[in-house]
């Protein structure tokens, strides 16, 4: 069974699952913590601004710290990195299940943030090293594990919490199976993509990060990314605030909405890995972004719940893609950097970061109907910035 579906997905190895299944627990862990969080909160009696600061503070400590690690993952240190990284997820996840208050799970979030970043970051750059030609579509398969995992989190949790588990023993139970996929790594060399007989060390790494900023061709993947996820992740999370503010929904169809786009999404990004084989990444790219421009304004513009659903969907669908093909090209401009490539990110997604800050203060400024259409920008950006050729 197991030798049957490599074959149909063409992955060449037992090194590529163990690669995309550390994505797909990421993914999880994170759909059980959003899923969990108003059970979190009445356990541990948590405010409004302490939940703000438990998702705000570790993601910005972890920005400084990440593109440390990505560079000292183009040097020997790779496979030591991610197992330590591995190991440290391992802990945070287990500590989230057993903290008590607000401190221990702070401490928690501040140690998964960057083992994230050293156990799965570096993870995906060991994927796009196992075949250069063929970033866009190792990409395709990684994104659909991560959004495979988003999809089952929710509904771990709700299928736990119907045998009379609770939240703690979802977090435990995944910090065992973390624990499992670091001994499972320890058989792998995770050899980086450098081709000379000497590995970088720290100081070449830097000065590679920093030779790498001043290409034209990088700043283009770079910012191309962030202004896709205008429609990806930023649209996401104002979607249910959008259904009931504007639209006028009631709660449940909001996450009925929500659901629609994330669950249309993930079919489109399973579909996506057959159509690269056939496909130009960038020609879809284009396509995708020209009925994007014209979807969006449709969904914001109609009335009706049913139409907007429909919209919604079709929006999801065609938006698949998106950052698997621009992250495979990122890769494809930075050979023999895949660490660095994680490095780089980290430094402009700081900036992209504040992205839904700005909309947020649109929206009180303007009302998020008016926001929304800001949105707009992501695919007019890749309409404008992708390359013709």
């Amino acid at each position: 069974m197991l030798l049957s579906i490599q074959r149909r997905l063409a992955l060449p190895s037992g090194f590529v699952l163990l690669l995309l299944a550390i994505e797909l627990l990421d993914e999880l862990v994170f759909g059980v913590r959003e899923a969990a969080w108003p059970l979190i909160r009445d356990d541990l009696a948590l405010s409004y601004a302490q939940i703000g600061v438990l998702l705000g503070v570790p993601g910005v400590l972890a920005s400084f710290i990440e593109p440390v690690l990505g560079i000292l993952g183009d040097t020997h240190k790779r496979r030591a990195i991610i197992l330590l990284g591995g190991v440290g997820f391992t802990v945070a996840a287990a500590l989230t299940g057993v903290s008590q208050s607000f401190w221990p799970l702070m401490l928690a979030f501040i140690l998964f943030y960057p083992s994230s970043g050293a156990f799965v970051s570096l993870s995906q750059a060991a994927l796009m090293d196992v075949d250069p030609a063929r970033h866009e579509q190792n990409m395709a398969r990684w994104t659909f594990a991560g959004s495979l995992g988003v999809v089952l989190g929710p509904l771990v949790l709700g299928a736990a919490l119907g045998l009379g588990f609770g939240w703690r023993d979802v977090f435990l139970v995944l910090a065992g199976i973390s624990g499992v996929f670091v001994l499972a790594a320890r058989r792998f060399s995770f050899a980086n993509g450098q081709t000379d007989s000497a590995p970088l060390n720290f100081g070449q790494g830097l000065r590679a990060a920093l030779a790498a900023l001043r290409r034209g061709e990088v700043w283009r993947w770079l910012v191309l990314l962030e202004c896709s996820d205008l429609m990806l992740d930023i649209l996401l999370g104002f979607l249910a605030l959008y259904m009931v503010d504007v639209a006028g929904v009631s709660e449940a169809e909001a996450g009925l909405a929500v659901m629609v786009k994330i669950g249309v999404g993930l079919a489109g990004d399973l579909l996506l890995i057959p159509l690269l084989e056939r496909v130009n990444g960038l020609r879809y790219l284009r396509f995708s972004a020209a009925l994007e421009f014209v979807l969006y304004p449709a969904f914001l513009l109609v009335d009706s719940f049913a139409v907007k659903l429909v919209l919604l969907a079709f929006i999801g669908f065609f938006e698949a893609g998106w950052y698997a093909i621009l992250q495979g090209r990122l890769y494809s401009a930075m050979p023999g950097q895949s660490g660095t490539v994680m490095a780089v990110g980290n430094v402009v997604g700081l900036f992209g970061s504040l992205i839904p800050l700005g909309i947020g203060l649109l929206a009180q400024q303007f009302g998020l109907d008016m926001a929304m259409w800001v949105l707009l920008l992501g695919p007019i950006a890749l309409l404008i910035g992708l390359p013709r050729r």
